[in-house]
């Protein structure tokens, strides 16, 4: 029996399915991983004052931290080295000075102000669950934070039958063989592993008469320019497809099956897909 849940977490819709058998305590699965979503959004939202994330960007440094919380940060460290510095979790004042400074439901689609300036590659240390931010440092882990959440509620729901888990693009399967419609036109067969898409096609915004999306390019920390509308990648977990899916879009050559949609409406097929 294929049973359904949808919800709203981390600022997205959230699917989840899971083939599993039917009976009195069926939904019982779906309602723990809607409640893992919104415990880790409470752990690592930047939109929420008593998140843990924004206690650490107000104070600068936790003593205690959680272990989804260091966990996500020392994987969010470890992707910017990989990636030269493309993936960059400190972008949290760059979004923030591009006029992302709240939810996007709450975001004016159009407007007027100054855009402020802004750095990246703040220095964060992590030792155990010690995290310290350098000065003036914050965080964003909006991109791999999904991307975690999406790659733990697939673990639990797994316990219960193959699964598959998206959060606004964000995706994960365990077991079965799921369609994945990336465009109008390309649909993947999952079996298993993730997808993510990095793309400005729907988080955009105009100010002062320019258009501006919450993709920033760490090395100018402004709105970075691309090719592509958006790029889409499959890995063996979101959050490494998340990390893969912003690097590709900055122009990183990454060796993963990939889709990328261009800003002429082309799709090219890439990393094996054909």
């Amino acid at each position: 029996m294929m049973l359904e849940r949808h919800f709203k977490a981390m600022g997205t819709e959230v699917e989840l399915l899971l083939d599993a058998p039917s009976g009195d305590a069926a939904d019982v699965p779906l309602a723990r991983a809607e409640a893992e979503f919104e415990r880790l959004e409470q752990t690592m939202s930047r939109f929420r004052f008593d998140s843990e994330l924004s206690r650490l960007n107000r104070e600068g440094r936790l003593d205690s931290a959680s272990p989804d919380l260091a966990r996500v940060v020392e994987l969010a460290l470890a992707a910017r080295d990989a990636t030269g510095g493309l993936f960059d979790p400190t972008v949290h004042d760059a979004v923030v000075a591009a006029g992302y400074d709240r939810t996007f439901d709450d975001l004016v689609a159009d407007g007027s102000a100054r855009l402020l300036p802004a750095t990246c590659g703040g220095a964060v240390d992590v030792e155990g669950f010690r995290i310290e931010l350098g000065a003036g440092t914050r965080l964003d882990l909006g991109g791999i934070g999904k991307g975690y959440a999406v790659d733990r509620v697939a673990e639990l729901l797994a316990l219960s039958g193959p699964c598959l888990v998206n959060a606004g693009g964000d995706l994960a399967v365990r077991g079965g063989s799921w369609p994945v419609g990336i465009t109008d036109e390309v649909t993947l067969e999952l079996e298993r592993g993730a997808i993510a898409t990095s793309g400005i096609d729907r988080r955009r915004w105009h100010r002062n008469g320019r258009q501006l999306h919450h993709l920033i390019d760490p090395f100018t920390a402004r709105p970075a320019e691309s090719p592509f509308v958006r790029v889409t990648v499959v890995a063996d977990t979101a959050a490494e497809a998340e990390v893969l899916a912003k690097a590709a879009f900055l122009g990183a050559d990454v060796d993963v099956p990939r889709v990328l949609v261009l800003a002429d409406g082309r799709t090219v097929l890439a990393g094996g897909l054909a």
